[in-house]
């Protein structure tokens, strides 16, 4: 089969048509680059949505996982594993919490932080059964099951998937009065992105989160940071909220957890909320298993470090030095933090989908994300030349 991907309608897929991937078909990678079936390498500036914050097949990541496959790779929560505790206690410590709720997915996170909220707003606030309000902020993304689409605004997600979900407020992202005035007798929790991804790497005011957390300290509402992407790394810190002095009541984390090798995610927490779940409450199969735990134990030591979080703001600070003077050539806004960028695309020049195209046409391959916002997330592992190059092909798909 050719490296690009097959025109539609010259074979039947055997796929659901839920994802308009980039016509190229990736066979392997390393690093930061990916080669596709043909053998021709691409500079990869997405990874995963930042699964593959550490780049692909990363000889620690890689090790880790080779040698628990040779041991037992899953038993289920019936039973206790030997990898699990310590990846949780490890986990738990980075985060500077007591303890770790596992699951697959980031969705599977959020849902599991919606469940604790709630049950906490029951069993320790005194909310009345069935009532718990959760307040969301306008433009978030946090997965795409039917609870999480119910509180989203974004009709490519939400519309004809109802009936949805009650018990979400939706109040514009960014603005803490708005907030505030969402929040009443019956709100458990405040769930945010501290930087919102699918959005378009939109950053807040940085007086925003710590308004927050006051908010929620004051009228004894959890504070719950969905850090599936902006987390472990990515920002230049080990968690975006750390970038403003913020620690939630729970970090939701998923993505670069699992190292680009298995889906592992988590919510982590204080035992006074977390605490609040009974056993066969909420559970998952795959939830903790030994190769997730053995592959997300070496992902906590590798941040334990603080060396990908160093690399990534000196990375960062290149990405935001070449992008930012492009502001009025082609380009109409830059966002960034840390190695992360959301850059709106200058309608006269075509959508962001075309100028990923002409991207790829020259080795480089990046996303779209709402039309005209082109998002950046390479590979913490970059070299700052690839880097460069990648930056500049950017510049000629601006000139088409």
């Amino acid at each position: 089969m050719s490296g690009t991907h097959l025109v539609e309608g010259t074979r039947p897929s055997a796929l659901a048509r839920n994802y308009h991937p980039l016509p190229v078909e990736i066979a392997s990678g390393e690093g930061a680059w990916v080669t596709d079936t043909d053998g021709r390498r691409y500079l990869d500036l997405l990874a995963a949505y930042s699964a593959v914050n550490f780049g692909h097949g990363h000889p620690r990541l890689i090790a880790a996982a080779k040698q628990q496959l040779d041991r037992v790779t899953l038993v289920s929560r019936a039973f206790e594993n030997d990898r699990l505790e310590p990846f949780a206690r490890e986990l738990a410590a980075l985060a500077g919490k007591q303890m770790v709720l596992p699951m697959n997915t980031g969705a599977e996170a959020v849902e599991s932080g919606i469940k604790v909220a709630r049950a906490w707003g029951y069993r320790v606030k005194g909310v009345q059964d069935g009532a718990a309000t959760i307040v969301v902020a306008s433009g978030n993304f946090h997965g795409r099951t039917t609870t999480i689409v119910s509180f989203s605004d974004d009709p490519s997600a939400r519309d004809g998937f109802g009936p949805y979900t009650p018990g979400f407020r939706i109040v514009p992202y960014g603005s803490a009065e708005a907030l505030e005035a969402a929040i009443d007798d019956t709100t458990v929790a405040v769930l945010l992105e501290p930087v919102q991804g699918e959005a378009g790497v939109v950053v807040p005011p940085e007086d925003y989160l710590p308004a927050v957390r006051r908010i929620c300290d004051e009228r004894r509402v959890l504070m719950i940071a969905d850090e599936i992407q902006s987390g472990l790394g990515r920002v230049g810190a080990t968690f975006a909220c750390d970038l403003v002095g913020v620690v939630p009541d729970l970090y939701l984390l998923g993505k670069a957890l699992g190292g680009g090798i298995v889906p592992v995610s988590a919510v982590v927490g204080d035992e006074d909320v977390l605490g609040v779940l009974r056993p066969g409450e909420h559970g998952s199969t795959f939830g903790g298993n030994p190769l997730a735990a053995a592959v997300g134990l070496e992902v906590v030591q590798m941040l334990a470090t603080g060396e990908p979080q160093r690399r990534a703001r000196e990375l960062g600070d290149v990405l935001r030095g070449r992008l930012e003077p492009l502001v009025g050539h082609g380009v109409t806004a830059v966002r960034t933090r840390g190695l992360w960028a959301g850059v709106d695309i200058d309608p006269a020049l075509g959508t962001a989908r075309e100028v990923c195209e002409r991207m790829m046409a020259r080795g480089v391959l990046a996303k779209d994300t709402h039309g005209q916002t082109v998002r950046f997330a390479p590979p913490i592992v970059i070299q700052e030349a690839d880097l460069h190059h990648a930056i500049d092909v950017f510049e000629a798909a601006l000139r088409p």
